[in-house]
């Protein structure tokens, strides 16, 4: 058994950046586990609607991934600069120590928006190993709509070098988006299933299949 844990800074991301990977990893007998880092709230300006809408939406996913668990850190969407670095990094650790991964998902490193990249920095930090053992490879995943919109210079460039073939499993990787409805968006929106189709299909022409996620190794102790 393998477990795999996917660092989530806000619900969807996990769907965007590797649900192929996630279902093909679920349907080989591995365990798979989401850590969602962010909520909403009405306290941060949501409506006591949306924030249950949001609720529901997790649930769904959960059960059409067949989640072993949900850990949420609740931590404020869109507000994670203004919370205490040491705090994140020690609701992940705590998060990543319960379940012990062997697989471990993060966001980019360079993302566009700052939750994401204080997330990885927190999420990364996590992996000494030393410290966490049984994580034996660390990827980094691409997210329409924040991965794209990084710096435009080379340094900080998504650069993949690792590639799964989620042909079998892109069908429902988008039925499963299409959980989120208020994320989704009608093309030229990223977020939208004609841009998750059509990335699918670029990464598998780089990696000579049908439909493809793309992500970046950091680590692999073999």
């Amino acid at each position: 058994m393998k477990p795999m844990l996917v660092i989530s800074v806000h619900p969807d991301d996990e769907t965007l950046g590797a649900g192929g990977l996630l279902l093909k990893h679920k349907a080989h007998g591995n365990e798979i586990f989401w850590c969602i880092i962010t909520s909403i709230s009405e306290s941060i300006g949501f409506s006591r609607e949306e924030v249950a809408k949001r609720s529901l939406e997790i649930e769904e996913v959960s059960i059409g991934y067949g989640f072993s668990r949900v850990i949420e850190l609740n931590f404020p969407s869109m507000h994670l600069d203004r919370v205490g670095i040491n705090e994140i990094v020690q609701a992940i650790s705590q998060a990543i120590r319960s379940i012990e991964p062997v697989i471990l998902i993060l966001p980019f490193c360079y993302d566009i928006h700052s939750d994401h990249r204080i997330a990885f920095q927190s999420a990364y930090s996590c992996t000494k190993t030393f410290r966490y053992p049984y994580i034996k490879r660390v990827l980094m995943m691409e997210t329409l709509s924040e991965t794209e919109f990084s710096t435009p210079i080379i340094t900080c460039s998504f650069t993949p070098n690792y590639f799964v073939d989620i042909t079998d499993y892109l069908e429902k990787k988008i039925h499963i988006l299409n959980r989120y409805h208020h994320e989704l968006g009608e093309h030229p929106f990223p977020r939208s299933e004609k841009s998750v189709r059509a990335l699918a299909h670029f990464r598998g022409s780089i990696s000579g299949c049908e439909y493809a996620e793309a992500f970046m190794l950091l680590k692999e102790i073999i």
